[in-house]
């Protein structure tokens, strides 16, 4: 299945706002009581702003026409208390929208990481995490920042230019209508231009996933960078990505900051045409001067909220384009169901049936292949690097599933079992295991309840009864030695020594070893050597590996390239199938 992610979402660049906003409200489920809340601080702060004008109109045209300072401190304390009520309930609508994104952001985030821990394997071969990371942080930051602000600043504002225009109308229409003509233009432009501007927004984001994806390639090889001084490569290749970047946010910035000056004239065009009109009409005796003073804070307050939508326009289109990244990642679903199937007769533990695989746009890697696992006997597979030793052994692990044909582990299709079902019979050790922050015993007891449960006391004793005391003897402070997921301060024997712990606790069925040992040294392969040999009898163990005395005790040898798994019979001849990829007679 093609789990690559892409540049969806630019298709809705030019759905109208109403639409867009739509798609975001399910963000907001659970916190309908909030919402009203803000929405009514929101309505009592823009009438605040709709009243003063026609406050301020009053005590001109009364009060200090008829120099009356009585009814002008009278009307100055209602004025004064009007901007009081519009502080508190601008505090609170901003203190409670503040929450709303938070919570938002909060849940987005862990949705957004679930979702990944569902998805198979595949996804993650074929997406940089650096992308991922961006839109875990970068992108659901975007809709925080959009909710938290700009959302109520959005709808505020609407509310303020549809009162301020009809206030204009109706306290003058001729006056009114002239003033609101620069805005019919500027909105007719704003909606010729969005589509471009949110695109501009959603190749920005792109551009610095693909920036994060670079820095975290560098960063997670950066001792294989020193060691073969390439420095020069990775910072080219940087370099280059952060150049995309760069003229991506540039265009984008241009994109979104085109329309501030345009609204600024289409402002200043407003007033003065009011300012020149208005004065006409108190020639004409057809406006009084404080009508004129209240025309023009009303042009203020509907021209001032249409310019800062220039700035909450590019935060909504940017908004869009990070919920079109994450929506992206929240609708993909997982290829690796779970399905019902009877078991079949057999006494392998683990069987594949016609089994083919191919990898997304290359060639096959198993073709039609077959063979089976015994309970207790050591299987080990061997051929050239590329050959398909891992695939086979991941798809016997079930980190994917075949094209075609069925994978049986006892009896019944691999496909049957949980996740958790198939983790407690299936065991695999990686050349290089990773570990997590915390201590030796955080790492064994990972993914087991039964083992998490037990005190130090109650694990150390199962530690002595499986035969592996001896290998936690060779950490400082035993089960409470430090572990860093970076792994600094420990060797790759003594990572390898907690995975092999890890996997024999857990008793399980199949064990896979896939070059487990490749990388550590003599002594610490003759101890896990012994370890394996204290598994029960009845575990079945396949190794992955090029040494020759890591396979000499298997029971039987498959050799593994060119889409087929072949029996190589003896030593002898799996050694020839190495060197020359062919068999003897």
């Amino acid at each position: 299945m093609n789990y690559k992610l892409n540049t969806g979402g630019a298709d809705k660049a030019k759905e109208p706002v109403w639409v867009a906003l739509r798609r975001l409200l399910p963000l907001m489920a659970g916190e309908g009581r909030n919402v009203l809340i803000a929405l009514a601080a929101l309505l009592v702060t823009s009438g605040a702003s709709l009243l003063s004008p026609i406050i301020i109109s009053h005590i001109v045209d009364t009060f200090i026409a008829g120099k009356d300072y009585q009814g002008l401190f009278t009307w100055s304390g209602v004025l004064l208390a009007v901007f009081m009520v519009a502080l508190v309930s601008g505090y609170t609508q901003t203190r409670t929208m503040g929450g709303v994104g938070r919570r938002i952001l909060f849940n987005l985030r862990n949705a957004i990481f679930t979702k990944l821990q569902d998805l198979p394997v595949a996804f993650f071969n074929q997406n940089r995490s650096g992308d991922l990371i961006s839109r875990i942080n970068n992108d659901t930051d975007k809709l925080n920042q959009f909710f938290a602000q700009a959302l109520m600043q959005f709808l505020g504002n609407a509310f303020l230019i549809v009162g301020a225009g009809v206030l204009l109308l109706v306290l003058n229409i001729r006056l009114g209508g002239a003033a609101l003509l620069p805005a019919v233009a500027v909105l007719v432009v704003t909606q010729v231009l969005s589509g471009w501007v949110r695109r501009a927004s959603f190749t920005s984001l792109q551009t610095l996933g693909n920036l994060s994806g670079e820095i975290q390639e560098s960063l997670a090889n950066f001792k294989v960078i020193v060691a073969f001084n390439r420095l020069d490569y990775f910072r080219d290749k940087f370099a280059v990505a952060n150049a995309a970047n760069y003229d991506a946010s540039v265009k984008a910035g241009a994109a979104s900051n085109i329309f501030i000056p345009l609204y600024g004239l289409a402002s200043t065009l407003g007033q003065l045409v009011v300012l020149a009109y208005g004065v006409s009409l108190i020639a004409a005796g057809d406006l009084t001067v404080g009508l004129l003073i209240g025309f023009l804070l009303y042009v203020t307050n509907f021209y001032t909220p249409l310019r800062q939508l220039a700035s909450i326009w590019s935060s909504l289109q940017l908004a869009l384009a990070a919920f079109d990244r994450i929506s992206e990642v929240l609708a993909l679903k997982s290829d690796m169901d779970v399905v019902p199937a009877e078991a079949r007769a057999g006494a392998a533990v683990l069987r594949f049936d016609n089994v083919s695989f191919g990898y997304p746009d290359g060639k096959d890697v198993l073709k039609s292949v077959s063979f089976a696992l015994e309970r207790g006997k050591t299987y080990a597979l061997i051929g050239p690097t590329g050959g398909g030793k891992t695939t086979t052994a991941s798809l016997m692990a079930r980190l994917y599933d075949p094209s075609a044909g069925t994978v049986l582990l006892n009896g019944k299709d691999i496909r049957a079992y949980s996740a958790e079902e198939r983790a407690n019979q299936i065991g695999f050790i990686l050349q290089e295991p990773f570990l997590f922050t915390g201590t030796v015993r955080d790492n064994i007891v990972y993914g087991n309840a039964a083992l998490a449960a037990l005190s130090d006391g109650e694990l150390t004793g199962r530690l002595e009864t499986a035969g592996l005391s001896a290998l936690l003897s060779r950490f400082d402070k035993g089960l409470e030695t430090p572990v860093s997921s970076a792994g600094e301060a420990m060797s790759l024997g003594q990572k390898q020594l907690i995975a092999f712990i890890r996997a024999a606790l857990r008793n399980p069925e199949l064990l896979i070893l896939d070059e487990a040992t490749a990388n550590i040294d003599t002594m610490t392969e003759q101890l896990l050597g012994e370890i394996l040999k204290q598994l029960p009898a009845s575990t079945t163990k396949v190794v992955i590996a090029h040494r020759l005395n890591t396979i000499d005790s298997a029971d039987e040898i498959f050799f593994v390239n060119g889409g087929t798994v072949t029996a190589a019979g003896s030593m002898e001849n799996a050694v020839n199938m190495l060197l020359h990829g062919t068999m003897t007679s």
